[in-house]
């Protein structure tokens, strides 16, 4: 018979403090265990304690998984050892939640994608199972363009990248959408570089935007611009292409960088700029249908492809500071000469006035100088009159030529906008497109017609007493107005008081100046008196002879008497 030994105090405090030792370590860690029963909805589960514990059998049952059978190994979450029933605390969800974190935490460093599949919908997205892990799909992150349905998405195993993880919060964000992108992004650069720039390909256009059309060359797209469609002007790429419809293209360009791909279907056409210079010379003309019109001019075109500009500065003669839009209109066939060509920057320099002759010119050739002309007054201004004198033209008067005698200032007073008048032509001048006309001119020059020369007497008429002398009138009509100052009055001293003459007195004088310029008649009575005294000293004798002055001039007088009589 073996004899056995009765625990001392000392065992138990080994016993109780490897017990507490190993509750210290198993609580709150991932622990293995074994099932050992499967019990309605419960699993039955020995992780190595005195007693077992239950899990529900929903925590098995997840996407991907399947009920387990008695015998399995199993990983589970310890949260006590024992609870009020004297059963342990398992959670099968806790253990995958932290598995997941675990492997999460690698593939999410790695930058490394991971399978999930999307479970719920909540506000704003959707939530997704990550193996144990539970993340959030924002709406906008499922895929490249917006999905209105996501049921076929639902509970099927794909992968997601991680954007975000706060494990201390719990909360893992992930995007179905940047594998998507980067898997497309894959693709298309191995179908880019199975390209070549100049290549022809066939293609299926998919969208049409404003500005060209996107063509899918199988796989890849490409942007079909509007202005590589056809060599014409194209007012939208919905008239050259239709969405569905096969086209030839031709690649224009690859950018590596962006792996963006220009198409061109003009390029598959002969250039109708190839020997423009020899089409269109210099000098020519042509009819063409006006294309376009812009604030500076209009476009119009030659032929299809090939394209002029005529700046407003060449539409019309007369028409300055007008729209294009006013001149002519989109559709409108003009005539229209070429001023220049550069088939390098594909240019062509168009005029439609050219076309045409100068107005100027015809008006010249109808209305000479020296010629009367009728017209409205379409303007005054502070320099004269512009009269419409055809239809399109133009004539100044200016304030010096509206009146011989007044300023021009005063002149213009008797003049209105639409008053008709006559005028004489002074000047044309084509290269400056300037047409100068007189107004006082028709009447010809009172200082030529009174035929007043320097030198001769004349009878003038006082017609106003000042201080400083007496203004008087003279010529045919008494038209040329003349001053006679003071000093020229007499040639006695005593006698230079413009007082002894009263308005209307009529006295004779001498012209001693004429100047046309500034219109102006100088005469002198003083002037008059020295040469009527020289001549009659000439004629009747000299101071020598013994005659006095007296005696000579009272010869002269008296016979000038005689010859009066």
């Amino acid at each position: 018979m073996t004899e056995t030994s009765t625990p001392t105090t000392d065992d138990f405090a080994q016993m109780l403090e490897a017990s507490m030792a190993g509750r210290d370590m198993m609580e709150g860690a991932v622990v293995k265990g074994t099932v050992t029963a499967v019990e309605n909805d419960a699993v039955v589960i020995d992780v190595g304690l005195k007693t077992e514990g239950r899990i529900s059998l929903r925590e098995f049952t997840g996407p991907g998984s399947t009920a387990p059978v008695a015998g399995d190994e199993v990983e589970v979450y310890l949260e006590r050892i024992e609870n009020a029933l004297g059963e342990a605390v398992l959670s099968r969800d806790k253990a995958r939640r932290e598995e997941a974190w675990d492997r999460l935490e690698k593939q999410f460093e790695g930058k490394e994608p991971v399978n999930g599949a999307i479970v719920g919908r909540v506000k704003g997205g959707f939530t997704v199972d990550l193996g144990g892990a539970s993340a959030f799909l924002p709406g906008s992150q499922v895929d490249i363009r917006p999905v209105r349905d996501v049921t076929p998405l639902m509970n099927k195993e794909q992968p997601f990248a991680i954007l975000k993880m706060d494990r201390p919060r719990g909360n893992i964000v992930v995007s179905r959408r940047a594998v998507l992108e980067e898997s497309r992004a894959e693709q298309r650069a191995e179908l880019v570089g199975q390209l070549a720039e100049g290549e022809v390909r066939e293609g299926v256009v998919k969208n049409i935007t404003d500005y060209g059309a996107f063509v899918d060359l199988g796989g890849i797209d490409g942007l079909l611009h509007v202005t590589d469609m056809s060599w014409s002007r194209v007012g939208h790429p919905s008239e050259v292409v239709e969405v569905g419809q096969t086209v030839q293209v031709q690649i224009v360009k690859i950018n590596k960088d962006t792996q963006r791909i220009s198409l061109g279907m003009k390029q598959l056409q002969s250039d109708p700029w190839d020997g423009v210079g020899v089409k269109y010379p210099v000098g020519a003309t042509f009819t063409g249908r006006v294309t376009n019109i812009a604030e500076y001019g209009a476009f119009v075109e030659l032929e299809a492809g090939v394209e002029g500009l005529v700046h407003v500065s060449e539409m019309s003669w007369t028409k300055k500071n007008v729209h294009p839009g006013k001149i002519v209109s989109t559709s409108q066939e003009v005539e229209v000469m070429v001023l220049d060509v550069d088939p390098e920057k594909r240019r062509v320099s168009l005029g439609i006035k050219q076309t045409q002759r100068n107005p100027w010119e015809l008006f010249a050739e109808a209305h000479p100088v020296g010629s009367e002309v009728e017209g409205e007054v379409k303007n005054i201004t502070e320099f004269g009159l512009f009269i419409g004198v055809d239809e399109d033209i133009d004539g100044m008067v200016h304030l010096s030529d509206l009146d011989w005698d007044r300023s021009g200032e005063d002149a213009i007073q008797d003049f209105k906008k639409g008053d008709v008048v006559r005028a004489k032509v002074l000047d044309v001048d084509v290269e400056k497109e300037r047409v100068s006309l007189g107004v006082k001119q028709l009447g010809g020059d009172p200082m030529d017609e009174g035929g007043i020369k320097r030198g001769e007497t004349v009878t003038c008429t006082v017609t106003e007493v000042t201080s400083g002398g007496v203004e008087v009138s003279l010529g045919p009509d008494d038209l040329v107005k003349a001053f006679i100052r003071k000093s020229d009055l007499s040639r006695d001293r005593a006698e230079q008081r413009p007082e002894r003459f009263a308005v209307g007195d009529k006295v004779d004088a001498r012209v001693t100046n004429i100047d046309k310029g500034s219109r102006r008649i100088s005469v002198s009575i003083k002037a008059l008196e020295v040469a009527e005294e020289k001549e009659a000293v000439e004629q009747y004798g000299s101071s020598d002879s013994g005659a006095s002055l007296g005696d000579i001039l009272g010869a002269a007088l008296k016979d000038n008497d005689s010859d009066k009589e």
